[in-house]
């Protein structure tokens, strides 16, 4: 028997789709008007993979609505052309203490200056854990939010992306072609 304390508490989620120019962007939040994940809507498997792994089963529900206007209003500037809006968007890390170290390292990644795996990695003061910080970075459940797109291989090269190479490469020189006019 299940007790009123041991119940797990339903956390409701809505989900909107919005449109940029890269296609369909998908945003879940929850009540408070925090992100809980955002992805682009031809990856739809990654959010309910990401949604599926942070809460036990039955313990979120998706339901369509409005994104809150902080969220919209911060997406579309940053399409826009002001990289530095999605810094204004209040999300909920609740990965490993390592994945949330990591992801809280990539939204100090200046927009427009990609920088290594490696850098990341001793800027978290682990230089050791380069695969490590890769394997976070590709857990990521908030697709341009936390700027994963801004990691690159060694040499400078774009290596994957969850939303698609030709995405990232997208992202990346939109965000340069920004900070050239700044």
């Amino acid at each position: 028997m299940t007790t009123s304390s041991q119940a797990t508490r339903q956390v409701a989620l809505v989900l909107e789709t919005l449109d940029t120019p890269l296609g369909g962007f998908m945003v879940a939040t929850d009540r408070d008007g925090l992100l809980r994940a955002s992805e682009f809507a031809d990856r739809r498997h990654r959010l309910d993979r990401s949604l599926g792994l942070r809460f036990a089963r039955g313990d979120f529900e998706l339901v369509e609505g409005a994104t809150p206007p902080n969220i919209s209003s911060a997406l579309r500037d940053y399409f826009g052309g002001d990289a530095g809006a999605i810094d204004r968007i209040p999300v909920v890390l609740d990965g490993t203490e390592f994945q949330n170290k990591v992801w809280n390292a990539l939204r100090t990644v200046e927009a427009g200056n990609p920088i290594p795996y490696s850098t990341l990695a001793a800027r978290i003061g682990k230089p050791e854990a380069v695969r490590a910080v890769g394997t976070a970075n590709g857990a990521n459940p908030f697709s341009v939010i936390i700027p994963c797109h801004r990691l690159v291989g060694a040499n400078g090269a774009l290596t994957g992306y969850g939303g698609g190479i030709e995405r990232k490469r997208w992202l990346i020189d939109h965000e340069a072609s920004r900070q050239r006019l700044r």
